[in-house]
């Protein structure tokens, strides 16, 4: 079973209003838009870290790959 932490956020009273005259449920859409941006930046941060691995292989050639690959594959 997942466990929940309470994550508190101050709005302008105006939206507040809003949100309730429009019977919007915060919870379900602050969620989503935390999981989102989580996953945005996981993956800005991934494809930093691929795209610094790629330059410090960049001077190796497809078969030198290919055989680091196969040999790693042997252990």
């Amino acid at each position: 079973m997942s466990s929940y932490v309470v994550i508190a956020a101050k709005i302008p009273r105006k939206i507040k209003e809003l949100i309730d005259a429009l019977g919007i449920k915060p919870s379900p859409v602050i969620r989503k838009a935390l999981e989102e941006e989580v996953k945005k930046v996981l993956l800005e941060r991934l494809e930093a870290e691929a795209k610094g691995l790629s330059q410090k292989i960049s001077h190796l050639s497809d078969e030198e790959i290919a055989e680091i690959i196969r040999e790693d594959r042997e252990r």
